[in-house]
């Protein structure tokens, strides 16, 4: 009498939540490409080193640093870079590196916040042109011509005296007004084209807001083209927070930046180099730095692009001629 076993069956498996782990799969899968790819690009990663090694001498080294940037050495006017002052005094005695130091601390908040505000804006306001067109279309862009012929420079040059003795964050508000037309024209002519796509008219056919198509499902889709545009508006935010404050019209006194560093020290650059070359430097280092990563960013997050891809390995003489022989 043949004995019957019963079968054993798999246990049956818990399906996961749907969308949940896949998506997360993906991203992180995507994230780590992207490093990798960022990784290959030798001057990206120079300078990602060179700006951490300026924020760690904005922010870290005035912590260690004897002297601070409001101190007045009596006995040492306008002294070679030595031991004592890193990079020299000034004709008032202060120390030129505490200077340096607290100038790039206000630069670099100035551009980060300007960049932010600058690709925040041009992204909400292109991809709403594009988005609801009609009335909405013409009247953004009928500001963002406008605001395009409008010699900005002068027009902060002009503004910036009626906001003496008030918070820096108003200079910040003036660089971001006139600095995200061009990406928010950019960010309409892709949303026009991303509009029509299946994933939008699925959404609003289900009955999805507006502002959260726009946000979720829109602008996620140019992430790539606006973390690029993000790095390059804080060089450029950077820099014309340098220019303004170096002709008198950025930051004011008692606080500094590159800017008045650099012109305190402009005139006596030909007999004390020292008092130009030094936050000069430091402003030519950010601004590379900032523009070699954003061009790593752009490698990167293009799959097509030459940098993004795996270089092939070299083939030695040894070893083609190995190959020459055994043929």
């Amino acid at each position: 009498m043949a004995v019957q076993t019963p079968s054993v069956q798999p246990p049956a498996q818990v399906p996961a939540a749907p969308g949940d782990q896949p998506a997360k799969r993906r991203a992180s899968s995507r994230l780590r490409l992207t490093a990798v790819r960022f990784a290959r690009n030798r001057m990206a990663l120079f300078g990602l080193v060179m700006l951490v090694l300026l924020f760690l001498m904005a922010y870290v080294s005035p912590l260690f640093y004897k002297w601070d940037y409001t101190e007045l050495d009596f006995t040492a006017f306008q002294k070679p870079p030595s031991g004592e002052h890193w990079f020299g005094t000034d004709q008032t005695g202060s120390d030129l590196f505490a200077l340096t130091a607290r100038g790039m601390q206000k630069s670099l908040v100035i551009g980060i916040l300007t960049g932010l505000i600058c690709t925040f804006v041009a992204a909400a306001v292109g991809a709403s042109a594009g988005y609801f067109g009609g009335w909405t279309d013409r009247s953004l862009m009928w500001l963002v011509d406008l605001l395009l012929v409008m010699p900005s420079f002068l027009i902060i040059a002009v503004l910036s005296p009626l906001f003496q003795g008030t918070t820096w964050l108003v200079f910040v508000v003036l660089l971001a007004a006139f600095s995200w037309m061009i990406t928010g024209r950019v960010v309409r002519s892709m949303t026009l084209t991303l509009k029509d796509r299946e994933f939008v008219k699925a959404a609003k056919y289900m009955g999805v807001p507006a502002p959260v198509i726009i946000f979720r499902h829109i602008l996620p889709s140019m992430a790539s083209m606006l973390i690029i545009d993000g790095t390059i508006q804080v060089g450029a935010a950077i820099i014309g927070e340098t220019s303004l404050s170096y002709f008198g019209f950025g930051v004011q006194s008692p606080d500094v930046s590159l800017g008045t560093v650099i012109a305190t020290g402009t005139p006596a650059a030909p007999s004390f180099p020292w008092l130009f070359y030094f936050p000069a430097g430091c402003l030519v280092l950010i601004c590379l730095s900032i523009a070699f990563i954003g061009d790593g960013l752009r490698d990167a997050l293009d799959p097509n692009s030459s940098g993004a891809k795996a270089r092939a390995p070299r083939t030695t003489k040894k070893s083609t001629s190995k190959e020459g022989r055994t043929s």
